[in-house]
């Protein structure tokens, strides 16, 4: 989508909220603490930041990258660093390892401050965590894992004297039934052989990632034994990249689910399905609601009076005004 495109659709909506990912390499911090101002003040203080770091030497090397692991999030905290400083209307001149400013200003301060989003499972990626960023972004392993990963976060960000948020990325597969969800979850697996399991497999395998890494041993490259925890399923990432997990079952039970990684620490969900559209109203249909009455959602728009119960009953002169 066009940048043009994507502010006139900010301007048109009120409290959708757009969590933008980029790639801290590959554009200089100035001219990103410049960018997310403007975007922040037009669409009203709604932009979000994902700051991906990189998990794949031989992806970034295609945009001519050629840092390895540990030097990009070096590179990633004094981005973050450097933006922060800029955003909070400091004139910065900086001479690092990786970027060098001379009295850099804004000459637009972004209100409210964009939000950084970051996820990452290596020791240096919770290091950048913990000193630069505000929430905390993991995939879906089973809550227990969650709770361990984020009690090392909070451990490292507690140094620091920060306090962060921890949130959730995982695909979502809910109907009115648990058969029903897993009949689903099984025919999305359908047409994919095991030789495409095993070839996708081999190239994720080379992935840096230890996030990655944890997906893939979740699913353990065979269509046997993907519910790893009660309505988890790792069969997503037999397919894909990244966010491997899917939350399958009723209504009721993917309420459950996420109480318990709402018990653990997680705070917010970035959820997806497949399709994107159908499963999102099927979940704000069906999950939705239960997690309104276990009192774990609301809504965030005012609630409106609902009009006449009676069949064509005309309004008011007050709400005709």
């Amino acid at each position: 989508m066009l940048a043009g495109q994507r502010i006139g659709n900010a301007q048109s909506e009120q409290r959708l909220k757009f969590l933008v990912a980029f790639r801290p390499g590959l554009v200089a911090p100035f001219l990103a603490a410049q960018m997310a101002g403007t975007f922040q003040n037009l669409s009203g203080g709604r932009l979000l930041l994902n700051v991906v770091t990189g998990g794949e030497a031989h992806e970034q090397r295609m945009f001519g990258d050629y840092l390895d692991k540990d030097a990009r999030y070096e590179r990633c905290a004094e981005f973050l660093q450097i933006v922060k400083a800029l955003w909070s209307g400091e004139t910065v001149t900086h001479e690092g390892r990786h970027y060098q400013l001379e009295n850099a200003a804004l000459a637009q301060i972004p209100d409210p401050l964009p939000e950084v989003y970051f996820g990452g499972s290596s020791p240096a990626a919770l290091d950048v965590a913990a000193k630069h960023v505000d929430v905390y972004l993991t995939w879906g392993e089973p809550p227990a894992a969650v709770a361990e990963k984020i009690d090392r976060v909070r451990t490292l960000a507690d140094k620091e004297g920060r306090e962060l948020r921890y949130g959730l990325r995982v695909h979502v597969i809910a109907r009115d039934t648990a058969e029903e969800a897993w009949a689903e979850a099984g025919r999305l697996l359908d047409g994919i052989s095991e030789e495409q399991i095993r070839t996708i497999r081999a190239g994720l395998s080379r992935s840096e990632s230890e996030g990655q890494k944890r997906m893939l041993a979740l699913n353990g490259g065979t269509k046997d034994g993907l519910e790893i925890y009660p309505n988890l399923w790792a069969g997503v990432g037999l397919v894909r990249g990244g966010a491997g997990t899917a939350l399958v079952g009723s209504h009721t039970e993917v309420a459950d689910l996420i109480e318990e990684y709402a018990a653990a620490g997680i705070s917010e969900f970035v959820l997806s399905g497949y399709p994107h559209l159908e499963e999102s109203y099927r979940f704000g249909e069906g999950v939705l609601p239960e997690l309104t009455r276990r009192g774990l959602w609301q809504h965030p728009a005012p609630s409106r009076r609902s009009g006449s119960a009676v069949p064509f009953g005309a309004p008011s002169v007050k709400e005709a005004r």
